[in-house]
């Protein structure tokens, strides 16, 4: 099975669990009835602003509809998934009882910015850098941050990544509190 026929598998099951109709879910994410017909039924790539919106919408983290993945090898993401800047491949999702931390290898393209919506209430990230310099965080109050230095920032508001000076690879922790997940 694939990456797209096991993201639409779980789109799916999450939807269903939570008793909603294909329109009900595609009203509250704001993803169109067709797309997520087509992300369930395996046959569209899913972008990762999509399954952002959806599983926001779910009230999960992202890594509840990605398949578990091996590490990518010398910077490649194999079955990773992407935005109009960012691409994740998901490498370790961690769950206590309070919270679930997904932990992803990123790679911010080169000269692309990428606004990210908000996630579930209480969503923090954080990014560390291996390489390169990212500019991330709220919207109002972005951050510049080089090789080996770190930031965080609250994710329930709209956020952004930017790699204005070249391309930039590191490790994204996304920690989501736990509600009703």
């Amino acid at each position: 099975m694939g990456l797209n026929d096991e993201v639409g598998r779980r789109l799916r099951e999450l939807r269903t669990a939570r008793g909603l109709t294909l329109s009900e879910l595609a009203r509250r994410s704001g993803v169109g009835k067709g797309t997520l017909s087509e992300l369930e039924g395996g046959t569209r790539n899913p972008t990762l602003d999509t399954l952002y919106a959806l599983t926001t919408a779910l009230n999960r983290p992202l890594s509840a509809v990605l398949a578990d993945e091996t590490p990518p090898h010398a910077g490649r993401h194999r079955g990773a998934v992407s935005g109009s800047a960012v691409t994740a491949a998901l490498i370790e999702r961690y769950e206590d009882g309070e919270a679930v931390t997904d932990v992803f290898r990123v790679t911010i393209a080169a000269g692309a910015t990428q606004e990210s919506a908000a996630h579930v209430a209480g969503t923090t990230e954080s990014l560390m850098i291996l390489s390169g310099t990212a500019v991330v965080g709220a919207l109002d109050a972005p951050r510049s941050v080089g090789p080996g230095g770190s930031v965080r920032w609250a994710a329930d508001t709209a956020h952004l990544y930017s790699a204005p000076h070249g391309e930039v690879h590191g490790v994204l922790f996304v920690r989501y509190p736990v509600t009703d997940l």
